[in-house]
């Protein structure tokens, strides 16, 4: 089994509420994904960091193997919500994949 790891920061830029909404947005989207794409076993995404955090988002996925990831990251249902919610409001990304 693979897993993958995603921590995000948003954008600076984004107020308060906005980042509430965006956040919100980025659980909902990822996490509908369950069962729309063959390859995802799990999927889950913490919003609610404690103040210690440098992240505020963060997906936690489980793949069948590495070929699984590559068919997941390309699945038109995940472009789509990493285009529409993700991308537009994070300024970074740090991504960790491992065997389990």
């Amino acid at each position: 089994m693979v897993r993958h790891i995603i921590l995000w920061q948003l954008k600076d830029e984004l107020s308060e509420s906005d980042r509430a909404e965006i956040k919100a947005g980025i659980k909902a989207g990822l996490e509908s994904l369950r069962g729309k794409i063959p390859e995802l076993i799990d999927i889950k995404v913490e919003v609610n960091p404690l103040p210690s955090s440098n992240a505020d988002v963060m997906l936690d996925s489980s793949f069948a193997d590495e070929e699984a990831l590559k068919g997941y990251a390309v699945h038109p249902e995940h472009v789509a919500v990493a285009d529409g919610k993700v991308r537009p409001f994070t300024k970074t990304r740090v991504c960790m994949d491992f065997a389990v």
